[in-house]
């Protein structure tokens, strides 16, 4: 297990960055999905915690085979995804990823927002911060950003918001912006396999590392899209989103709604993505076998014994002579045995 803290300060205020959180995640979803390739979302709707309250609950599928570095490429299935699940109880949220092609991994995010420069070391429960970890600032404006994410249009450096007048963002930003808020984020990588759990967890943070500073850069360089919006525009705006995300990414893979799919009353107690139990015990038509078929008969139906052996002779059994050795492997050569190769079906 690899724990970090990520802190990571913005020109807002935490009650305008639940805003443009909302925004930036809808958006950036869209620009990043293709074909087969992207973030659909599955289910969106609210939900009530009996000890956080009011919020939202989304989950969603992260498809990014292409994403991954050319050794994990060799190792999954080309149909691959990671879900989320998230729960948002702003200003706290909770998210979590698993795969189920690699069910020792898992990635935990806890998520707490202040109206601060990243300066309070005791924002986690104190389970929480006694764990050992390391705490790392994201600089949104001069952090170094993957080639391939940069855009001139978002370079924090340079940008400047016409209808805030906030930036351009200067070097030691954090001590002059006014105003500032931090999202605090306590992030657990988990990959229980030996020999390849150290470098796996210490590359899915570097991609956490990436994706956040991305997502925050991008949520401020697009504050004139979303400042004047109020909670219910942004909330429409995610569901328009959020179809033309899914529509983007097309039939493959397919795009299954967890909430909309009907249980039968056989299988309340299993998943909603389980076929449920037929009530007919009976095979169908086409694998039922013709009653005038002839049964092929593996051995014979009467057993014969052999003429008592002459006075003076040893019987080799009180049946009669055992069968050859070429006898018994030719009755019970594997040429005969249609079983299928396990290897096989693990691939299938």
């Amino acid at each position: 297990m690899l724990l970090k803290e990520y802190r990571i300060c913005m020109p807002l205020t935490v009650e305008e960055y639940r805003i443009g959180q909302l925004y930036m995640i809808s958006k950036h979803s869209h620009e990043q999905s293709d074909r087969g390739e992207g973030v659909e979302v599955v289910q969106n709707e609210p939900f009530e915690d009996p000890l956080h309250g009011q919020g939202q609950f989304t989950e969603k599928r992260v498809y990014l085979n292409s994403k991954l570095p050319s050794w994990a490429r060799a190792v999954v299935p080309k149909i691959f995804y990671v879900t989320e699940k998230a729960w948002n109880y702003y200003p706290y949220t909770v998210t979590e990823y698993t795969c189920s092609f690699l069910p020792k991994f898992s990635i935990h995010i806890e998520t707490k927002y202040e109206d601060n420069k990243g300066s309070n070391d005791n924002i986690f429960d104190s389970e929480l911060k006694d764990q050992e970890r390391e705490v790392c600032f994201v600089d949104i404006a001069y952090d170094d950003i993957p080639d391939r994410y940069y855009k001139e249009s978002e370079d924090l450096r340079y940008f400047k918001s016409e209808k805030t007048s906030r930036g351009v963002l200067q070097e030691g930003w954090r001590d002059t912006q006014h105003p500032i808020m931090c999202s605090y984020k306590l992030v657990t990588v988990k990959f229980e396999v030996w020999g390849l759990q150290t470098r796996v967890e210490q590359f899915v943070h570097k991609l956490i590392r990436d994706v956040l500073l991305l997502g925050h850069r991008q949520a401020f360089a697009w504050v004139d899209e979303w400042i004047d919006m109020t909670m219910d525009e942004v909330r429409e705006f995610e569901r328009t989103i959020q179809e033309a995300t899914n529509q983007k990414i097309g039939m493959f893979p397919p795009s299954i709604s967890i909430s909309e799919t009907p249980l039968s009353s056989s299988s309340l107690t299993g998943p909603a993505s389980a076929p449920s139990t037929p009530l007919c015990t009976d095979a169908p038509d086409s694998l039922s076998v013709s009653k005038d078929r002839p049964r092929k008969k593996s051995a014979p139906e009467t057993l014969t014994l052999s003429e008592p052996s002459p006075s003076g002779v040893q019987h080799g059994s009180a049946t009669g002579p055992l069968p050859s050795l070429n006898h018994l492997q030719s009755s019970t050569s594997p040429s005969s045995s249609s079983s299928a190769d396990p290897t096989e079906m693990g691939e299938q």
